[in-house]
């Protein structure tokens, strides 16, 4: 699904890599669950605006996490 920037309406690239300096690389979304399998976790990735540099994170993963 193509995303728009929510800044300028242009149409985003997506798939970008998420790296924090001086962590090991990426940033993981988890959450805590009850029972047997008691842990979601998924890699975050970017889209970002060729025209404003908007950035935006998201997860692919995300119909694995659940309210709670």
């Amino acid at each position: 699904m193509k995303k728009t920037c929510i800044q300028c309406q242009t149409e985003m690239i997506d798939d970008c890599k998420v790296t924090v300096e001086g962590d090991t690389p990426g940033m993981i979304i988890s959450q805590k669950r009850k029972g047997s399998f008691n842990h979601v976790s998924a890699k975050t990735k970017a889209s970002v605006c060729p025209n404003c540099g908007f950035v935006a994170l998201y997860i692919d993963e995300f119909k694995e996490f659940k309210q709670l």
